[in-house]
């Protein structure tokens, strides 16, 4: 166990009083609450006697009578103490000794009383009797106010992530972030099923990890003595059950990669995919509007979300734009008809950075992201990728070269990804050969794995299908304005923690002022600090040196980033 603070011990020395009382300060018996916070100041009823539940969240004492805040699911409710209420005859016991002496701020009580309004109108629960039901023995981290000011807020970020339990009490707000969430995902599950179709499972542990381009977590089946990969995409599994009959199939997927992680991206992420037979993509595009304009106004009560300094607009219709035109209007290049050469030689012209690894759809993938894709704020279709950027996806019916497939882009960031599914398996057998030979060449957007089930499925004969996926995380980032994704995961992956290191104050503030703000430049990072150059010179070492922040070159200049 570590090292104790002062008010761990504390509270430890509480709980050991309380079982000389013999109060059990964690009862099992069932506690019979029969309303909450939200249910009383919404339907108040004077007199009315209520059996609640919640942690205490402040307490004042006033001699024989008290006040209290008691936080439950729904919120809080002020509780009035008063011990000639309480307590009867000469046994003052349960208020003195107990609710003045040994209870805490966190501690979880139940709460038999009648409804009633101060003298300022607010409405209150007279205490007739109190239960302890948990002891809190780690003090919350409660902000402080003085002088009108709030102290020593729970705001950091990694703190925050790491005790998401404590985030979630001291900070309500962010309960309504996954409140919002729940509610996309049952608005989007409606509308499927209204729509008739079918929500299955397949698996996360798979032989292949096809379905998409991306470096696996890897495992190892001790019983058959072979690799499992964890899914990085459920696509083939879903278009299988396309094959064996079903019009329509989605899954809510848990997918892994093993990659970077940033303020988009986590290691573990939820994607919702969805199959429907005899569609095709112009035919999702105008599913996917009107499905995310229901989900909009399910979550928002509106169509439109702000993110940033940008208001998003989810009603259909979007724009839609064709790739080699979007490439056209940001660059002047027109990307149709040109070999691979052209493209690198023009990829490098526009200063962005390439390598002889990049295939010809590697490169207009770069181009598009360096160039076009910021610049799509309003929920807009981008269509019709090269064919080398698609491997899954039919070829395009009026134009070779190209697929039909489209990208839902926000805010400059893809949210869906749809196909005119390929299903002839030759062709599919020849785009999976060709894949290996980029990856055998180095590019790391290609797939390095040929699923042969799948393609045996394909041979049984797949109807024409349109699929599409959908990153959930991303989704509903857009949707309560979160510009990191780790705002909308209750536990996001996380480096170990390290144990706590005796630093200055000038470097914890300095390292907190990073954290909340990201990655800055040298410069910036020191006037924002506020340091002298003598305690700046000092406080940046002490922070390289103990690996909390790194100090990293570029063309740029000097920026620094927390560890």
């Amino acid at each position: 166990m570590s090292q104790l603070s002062e008010q761990e011990l504390v509270r430890r020395d509480k709980l050991a009083k309380l079982r000389e009382l013999g109060i059990n300060p964690y009862p099992a018996d069932l506690y019979p609450i029969n309303s909450n916070s939200k249910d009383i100041k919404q339907n108040f009823v004077e007199d009315k006697k209520v059996v609640i539940a919640g942690r205490l969240m402040s307490i004042n004492i006033q001699g024989k009578a008290s006040f209290a805040q008691l936080q439950d699911s729904e919120g809080r409710v002020q509780v009035y103490f008063n011990r000639d209420e309480i307590c009867t005859g000469e046994d003052k016991t349960k208020y003195n000794e107990v609710f003045k002496k040994l209870l805490d701020l966190g501690d979880f009580v139940g709460i038999e009383g009648e409804l009633f309004k101060t003298k300022v109108g607010e409405k209150t629960v007279r205490v007739k009797d109190f239960t302890l039901l948990s002891k809190a023995l780690k003090p919350l981290p409660l902000p402080k106010e003085k002088d009108g000011k709030v102290y020593d807020a729970f705001t950091d970020p990694e703190l925050r992530y790491r005790q998401r339990y404590a985030d979630l009490v001291v900070n309500p707000h962010v309960k309504e972030v996954f409140i919002k969430r729940t509610k996309l995902f049952n608005a989007m599950r409606s509308f499927f099923n209204n729509a008739g179709y079918f929500e299955v499972e397949t698996p996360i542990l798979q032989p292949i990890p096809g379905g998409a381009a991306a470096r696996p977590f890897v495992t190892h089946h001790n019983s058959l003595d072979i690799p499992l990969y964890m899914r990085i995409a459920n696509e083939l599994y879903l278009k299988r059950l396309i094959v064996g009959g079903f019009d329509g199939v989605y899954e809510f997927s848990k997918n892994f990669r093993n990659e970077g992680m940033d303020r988009t991206h986590n290691p573990e992420f939820t994607a919702m995919e969805i199959y429907v037979s005899y569609k095709d993509y112009n035919w999702m595009m105008d599913f996917c509007e009107q499905l995310l304009e229901h989900c909009a106004i399910a979550v928002n009560g509106t169509s439109k979300a702000t993110f940033g300094k940008h208001e998003i607009d989810f009603k259909a219709p979007y724009a839609r734009v064709t790739m080699a035109d979007s490439i056209k209007h940001f660059t002047g290049f027109d990307i149709a008809g040109k070999s691979e050469a052209e493209i690198r030689d023009a990829a490098k012209s526009m200063n962005i950075e390439v390598d002889d690894t990049m295939g010809k759809g590697k490169l207009i993938d770069e181009i598009f992201g360096e160039k076009c894709e910021g610049n799509y704020i309003q929920p807009t279709f981008i269509t019709d990728y090269p064919k080398e950027m698609s491997p899954l996806c039919k070829e395009h019916r009026d134009n070779p070269e190209l697929t039909e497939r489209f990208e839902l882009m926000v805010c400059g960031k893809e949210i869906a990804n749809a196909y005119s599914e390929l299903n002839d398996p030759i062709d599919q057998r020849e785009r999976f050969e060709h894949q290996l030979k980029l990856a055998a060449k180095g590019d790391d957007e290609a797939t390095e794995f040929i699923d042969h089930d799948f393609l045996r499925a394909l041979e049984y004969g797949m109807p024409p299908t349109s699929g599409m996926g959908i990153g959930m995380d991303r989704l509903i980032m857009f949707l309560t304005n979160n510009q990191s994704i780790q705002e909308v995961l209750f536990f996001p992956q996380m480096r170990p923690e390290k144990k706590a290191l005796a630093v200055s104050d000038e470097a914890k503030n300095t390292l907190k002022l990073l954290k909340t703000e990201g990655r800055l430049a040298l410069n910036d990072l020191k006037v924002q600090s506020g340091l002298s150059n003598k305690k700046w010179d000092k406080t940046i070492k002490e922070l390289t040196k103990n690996n909390l922040a790194k100090v990293e070159k570029t063309d740029e200049g000097l920026f620094v980033e927390a560890v």
